[in-house]
């Protein structure tokens, strides 16, 4: 059974040119391994994520908050074109969001905000291999100092790096 990692974070369509390029390394390094991909079919960070990792040949898994294909490109103003498929759950976004991280044996955070907050403590609370990649902004950037400062035992095992790569590698190494 191939390992599912995720990536969750930020849907900003605006990012600076140098977290795309981040985001693209971590979808091509993603591609170079032999695992399966899981998004949230979103737009931003993740998006890019999901391009470049489907662009060099990783199989990509969108798991969507609507109900169908229509409700995905009209309600919530979703792309379809970076997935090699997409799942709808009709669950809305935190149903989709327990969903998504529960599908995953591995979590990665890029940049992200309230909504990436709700899968991290998902993810803390599933006892799942999650990596930050840091300089990033948000959740990922945030995520130790949240541990920290509302700590809760878990089995989750959490990775922090400022190189995808780097990153990837620890989190895949620690299953």
């Amino acid at each position: 059974m191939k390992i599912k990692v995720g990536v969750m974070g930020s849907a900003e369509e605006n990012a600076p040119t140098k977290l795309r390029e981040k985001a693209a390394a971590l979808g091509r390094a993603i591609a170079e391994r032999d695992v399966i991909l899981l998004t949230g079919a979103t737009t931003g960070l993740v998006y890019t994520v999901g391009r470049a990792a489907h662009d060099a040949g990783a199989l990509h898994i969108g798991i969507s908050p609507a109900h169908d294909e229509r409700e995905h490109a009209e309600r919530f103003n979703l792309p379809t074109g970076a997935c090699d498929a997409i799942i709808y759950t009709g669950f809305g976004l935190k149903g989709r969001n327990v969903v998504l991280v529960r599908s995953c044996e591995v979590v990665l955070f890029i940049a992200g905000s309230i909504g990436s907050l709700n899968e991290f403590t998902i993810a803390y609370d599933e006892a799942k291999v999650i990596g930050c990649l840091v300089g990033t902004g948000g959740v990922a950037d945030k995520a130790e100092h949240l541990i920290e400062s509302f700590q809760k035992p878990t089995k989750a095992s959490v990775f922090y790096d400022d190189d995808p790569v780097k990153l990837l590698e620890a989190c895949l190494a620690s299953l």
